[in-house]
């Protein structure tokens, strides 16, 4: 009997044990339902780039590429368990506004790093504000060099991935009559002494020089000045809408034959004109949208299926992408989101890329980039007619000149421009 009533008591105790750790159980799992904590705030980056204004038919495309690379990071589960999130400010294509943009950005919003700027005078302007507040900034432009900044990535070509290449290439295919055409600031100002020089070491001769305005469209004076000169070829560092109205009065002026070398058309400014195909029109860059390689098929791919399918892929979109990715390496790798530690961090990066694995390069802070040359084509598209084996290390300074030499130049023509 003793042992029936110990057995009873035994079953019983374990049966209001199993029920208590059932209450507690359930008691724990609706504490986690009702104080379950917060979703964790988002990483903030800020981009600024011309969504109006002469440059915005060059600079909202850079927007879209940054989008993509944000909602994929996000699929992926963010970053340090965190999503990331944009703030996106309109500079206007007016440098003054993406100056105080980046301010507001910095101060204001706490962003962790800006992509920013497409023309040489937005990034030069800046450039002193991401360096008061020791703050970083990612930019996708080729240029024209000259310049190295603690607080800037530079993502885009620099001269010795570009201008100096496709400078060459024009000159050993067209000859060395040359007429040089560009906006009026601080990149085609700039590109131009490069070129004289390369056209200089071969005994060329610059046949004319003229700068307009951006978004200047009076071409009459040019046109005619290129019927009288007939030059071998013509380099072309026109930005912007200007572009549109260059090719234009080339098509209208029936100066077509005439072989031109661009350093700023892309893809999506070769489509914004359809109707005036330049069948003896080049493009230098470190990608095109043609590139037939698996991992640019599928890049390709991602960005039409999520903007549209006759959405168009060019160099500095593929940058700002890039820079995007680059980023967020280096912000998983350093364990943190603040400027400092991810500028220190972003130097050991490499990334795979459309155009091929792009690496920064510790020393300048610039990318180990390909060079192209494209013939355009009448659907908007680029074939490439010539391109270099490897990547080429990054030389913001070109080496054909001393340092110091450089830096006399890079400041007399601000001087200039400024006066």
């Amino acid at each position: 009997m003793a042992g029936t009533v110990k057995t009873t008591w035994a079953m019983g105790h374990r049966r209001m044990l199993l029920a208590w750790l059932l209450a507690l159980g359930l008691g724990a799992g609706l504490l986690v339902y009702f104080h379950r904590s917060p979703p964790p705030d988002p990483i903030l980056i800020g981009v600024i780039h011309g969504l109006t204004g002469n440059m915005a038919v060059s600079e909202l495309p850079l927007v879209q590429s940054i989008t993509l690379a944000v909602e994929e990071i996000n699929q992926q589960g963010g970053l340090l368990g965190r999503p990331v999130a944009m703030i996106v400010a309109d500079s206007q294509s007016d440098p003054d506004i993406a100056a105080q943009e980046a301010e507001r950005l910095i101060l204001e919003a706490g962003v962790s790093a800006l992509f920013a700027c497409w023309t040489s005078a937005c990034r030069k302007a800046v450039k002193p504000v991401v360096e008061r507040h020791q703050h970083l900034m990612f930019y996708p432009l080729q240029y024209e060099g000259l310049e190295q900044s603690p607080h800037i990535i530079y993502g885009g070509l620099a001269p010795n991935q570009q201008i100096i290449p496709g400078t060459r290439w024009a000159l050993d295919h067209w000859g060395n009559r040359v007429y040089l055409l560009g906006s009026d600031y601080i990149f085609p100002r700039t590109a131009h002494v490069i070129i004289k020089d390369l056209i200089r070491a071969v005994d060329g001769q610059v046949v004319g020089e003229r700068y307009v305005p951006l978004g200047d469209d009076q071409m009459a004076d040019i046109m005619a000045e290129l019927a009288q000169l007939s030059p071998d070829v013509i380099v072309n560092t026109i930005n912007g809408v200007s572009n549109l109205a260059l090719f234009r009065a080339l098509h209208q002026s029936n100066l077509t034959h005439l072989p031109i070398v661009s350093f700023s058309v892309a893809e999506r400014e070769l489509a914004s004109m359809p109707d005036i195909h330049h069948p003896n029109h080049f493009a230098v860059w470190g990608y095109f949208q043609s590139l037939d390689t698996p991992g640019n098929r599928a890049f390709v791919q991602q960005f039409q299926t999520r903007f549209g399918a006759d959405e168009t892929v060019s160099d500095p979109m593929e940058a700002a992408y890039v820079n995007v990715k680059l980023w967020a390496q280096a912000v998983q790798t350093s364990g943190s989101i603040t400027p400092e530690q991810v500028n220190q961090s972003v130097l050991l990066q490499s990334v795979p890329a459309p155009s091929g694995i792009v690496s920064i390069d510790g020393g300048t802070r610039h990318a180990w980039r390909m060079s192209y040359v494209g013939q355009a084509r009448p659907d908007g598209q680029f074939d490439i007619v010539f391109s270099l084996p490897d990547p080429i290390r990054p030389m913001p300074f070109p080496g054909h000149r001393p340092l110091h030499v450089w830096q006399q130049i890079a400041q007399r023509l601000s001087a200039d421009i400024n006066s």
